[in-house]
């Protein structure tokens, strides 16, 4: 009788987890179909035919069509979509590399170097973090039209070699905050300096901290439509977001179905290179000071 009493309870637990398992994997299911609606709205609107766009509400296309891909591979404002995307491309790699570059020298020089004001102006670094981008889109605007850079890449790329992405600062002085002082000291019997420290240990080791930077910088670099509208006014240099609102506009009527189906075209890089880099941003947030 104690056997079987024993028995009993256990059986019921199991059946008790196994039935919030179900429930869980069902409640998770349910939050990422919500999610992921509009992705997949998106995609099934550019096979819809014109008429289909609005008049039709059902997720699927009655009768589907590839004319708004014809449309948009056919050209926008007189220039080929393969221009936008080398474009954005441009932009996005020299950010990311402007951002890999000059970040991870900050982060070595308030993380590793002493010198006179190293906390004021590291805490400094950090306030430029709560100031909006609009509190210095005008200045900046006039330096580099004073330069003679508007109109050009140079203002989407050479401010990310100054490194002035402070977020990304200070991810990375969090991780280079970690790495034991005894390989500095190593380096420096060894006869490195400064440079050669940074290069040959301490680059190597922040490549967690390295790959969630680019990660985020080529994400935001390639969704970014206002600083590239205020920069760029060359239809020929224009990126895939400033393509798609002159693809909607020079219509005298609104192209719906091109316009999706361009949006589609727009986040097919995005999705592969996170896709590409998905275990490398996770083992870069859980190790560079930004997990709870």
């Amino acid at each position: 009788m104690t056997v079987q009493a024993t028995v009993r309870p256990a059986a019921g637990v199991r059946r008790l987890r196994s039935v919030r398992s179900v429930l869980w994997h069902v409640a998770v299911t349910v939050v990422v179909l919500v999610l992921l609606y509009p992705v997949i709205w998106l995609v099934s609107t550019s096979f819809k035919p014109a008429d289909e766009v609005l008049s039709r509400l059902a997720l699927l296309p009655e009768h589907a069509t590839g004319d708004n891909y014809r449309q948009v591979f056919g050209g926008v404002a007189g220039y080929s979509i393969w221009q936008y995307l080398g474009n954005s491309l441009a932009v996005s790699a020299g950010a990311v590399a402007g951002n890999v570059l000059s970040c991870s020298l900050a982060a070595y020089a308030f993380g590793r170097l002493h010198f006179r004001g190293r906390g004021p102006l590291f805490g400094f670094m950090i306030s430029t973090i709560m100031l909006p981008q609009h509190v210095v889109l005008i200045p900046q605007y006039i330096i580099f039209h004073k330069l003679g850079l508007v109109n050009s890449f140079w203002p989407l790329i050479l401010p990310k070699f100054l490194a002035t992405d402070a977020f990304f600062v200070f991810l990375m002085v969090q991780f280079v905050r970690g790495l034991p002082r005894e390989l500095d000291e190593t380096a420096t019997v060894d006869g490195c300096g400064p440079f050669r420290t940074f290069w040959y240990v301490i680059l190597p080791l922040l490549r967690p901290a390295v790959i969630t930077t680019s990660i985020f910088t080529f994400i935001w670099t390639w969704n970014d439509f206002f600083t590239q509208l205020i920069y760029l006014n060359d239809p020929s240099k224009f990126t895939l977001p400033l393509a798609l609102q002159i693809f909607v506009d020079q219509s005298s009527q609104s192209a719906y179905g091109p316009m999706f189906a361009m949006s589609v075209l727009a986040l097919v890089p995005i999705g592969l290179f996170f896709l590409a880099f998905q275990r490398f941003l996770v083992e870069g947030v859980s190790t560079s000071g930004l997990k709870g």
